[in-house]
């Protein structure tokens, strides 16, 4: 991978250009019948894979406490106790969730939570603080994110955080959140070839945050190996027909829609040995000097495919997509 580092923002912590989602590591989430999780896993292969991941120079792991009911939290503190100061850990707040029995309980936007959830996290991480907290809410009112900028600047007075984000889709909101909260440093948000994000493009650019880029490979459609039929498991979040999951069917199956669009740019994203993902991830890092793509990962060959770009897209490649995908 490239050694060029890039900065969270505002804030001055340094990762590496490609880091590392751990959602899928998590393992089972439901409420009722509704699955939030990526199926069963097995706790040793992901931390070989997180243990992989660093090795090879991923500094930068992003997770959520609710992510397997707080379970991916634990396996990524435990797979990196011991060497705590050599990783930028970013964690999510707001949703709620029973950790005895792995169930989804709704959401928590008050400050009261806020303040009770990262000690849990903390607890679960087995640190005593947090490099990045996100609102994990990306549908709240403004107003409501803004009533917790006191607390999250408590708590980066107390050493609890360094500092903190909104994962939202929403550019309007992450912009007049970021502009009343002093040590916001960067949005989280939904970002790939697919989606080429302008609005929140220029929100970061402008205010020089980071742009962490949530679903990279577009919840694996951009990893290749969809476009022949094949399906995700039923007890898969892509499986469950959610909304805001567009590029899956709720029969597991990719969309068509989408894989016709992946077809229109395989053969530029691919040029160069490239394969698919890697040519995806390259293109995001051509996108803006702002972006620190989390494409998740469950194996050591996931993460060894990722981190094995070592270049933005070239110019007139990222040209090319651009014809073709936006005209």
């Amino acid at each position: 991978m490239t050694g060029t580092a890039r900065t969270l923002g505002n804030s001055g912590i340094e990762v590496g250009p490609i880091g590392v989602g751990c959602w899928a590591i998590g393992g089972p989430l439901h409420a009722g019948g509704e699955q939030f999780g990526w199926g069963t896993v097995d706790d040793a292969q992901s931390t070989a894979a997180l243990h992989r991941a660093f090795d090879l120079g991923a500094t930068f792991f992003d997770t959520a406490d609710n992510y397997g009911a707080g379970h991916s939290e634990s396996v990524l503190g435990r797979a990196f106790e011991g060497r705590r100061d050599q990783v930028v850990i970013a964690t999510k707040w707001g949703n709620t969730f029973d950790e005895a029995t792995g169930e989804a309980t709704g959401q928590d936007a008050t400050p009261a939570h806020l303040r009770t959830a990262v000690d849990a996290s903390l607890r679960r991480l087995g640190t005593d603080y947090v490099d990045l907290y996100q609102f994990h809410i990306a549908q709240a009112p403004l107003p409501v994110a803004l009533d917790l900028v006191d607390t999250l600047e408590d708590l980066v007075a107390a050493g609890k955080i360094r500092a903190y984000a909104w994962s939202t889709d929403d550019a309007a909101n992450a912009e007049g959140f970021a502009a009343k909260a002093p040590h916001c440093a960067a949005v989280q948000h939904d970002f790939s070839v697919l989606n080429p994000a302008p609005e929140m493009v220029a929100v970061v650019e402008s205010l020089g945050l980071a742009s962490i880029a949530r679903g990279p490979l577009a919840m694996g459609l951009l990893s290749g190996k969809y476009h022949d039929g094949r399906r995700v498991a039923a007890d898969d979040v892509r499986a469950q027909g959610h909304p805001w999951i567009p590029y899956f069917g709720p029969d597991g199956s990719g969309s068509r829609e989408w894989l016709t669009r992946i077809d229109a740019v395989r053969d530029v994203l691919t040029s160069d040995g490239r394969t698919l993902a890697q040519g995806a991830l390259a293109w995001l890092l051509a996108r803006t000097p702002a972006v620190i793509p989390i494409p998740g990962c469950r194996t050591v060959a996931q993460v060894e495919g990722n981190l094995a770009v070592r270049s933005p897209l070239p110019p007139d490649e990222f040209a090319q997509v651009e014809s073709l995908l936006r005209g």
